[in-house]
């Protein structure tokens, strides 16, 4: 097993989809500028209520990358 160095930065994903739609759009964007990204973390989750309904989901995630690879 190879020995890593990793970096966590904390990000938040909004989706009126869905908990999940949330994350993945908070990760895909992550990629955009991020390089080799490995595992996340959900550390809260919320919703915004709207006529007694889920309007919109906002969940906070931690993303760990590994550092000083290419």
């Amino acid at each position: 097993m190879s020995e890593h160095v990793y970096k966590k930065i904390e990000l938040v994903g909004s989706s009126k989809i869905s908990i999940e739609d949330a994350i993945q759009s908070a990760i895909k964007k992550a990629g955009e500028t991020v390089n080799n990204i490995r595992w996340f973390e959900v550390v809260e989750t919320r919703g915004q209520i709207v006529d007694n309904n889920v309007a919109f989901w906002q969940v906070t995630i931690k993303i760990g990358f590994t550092v000083g690879e290419d």
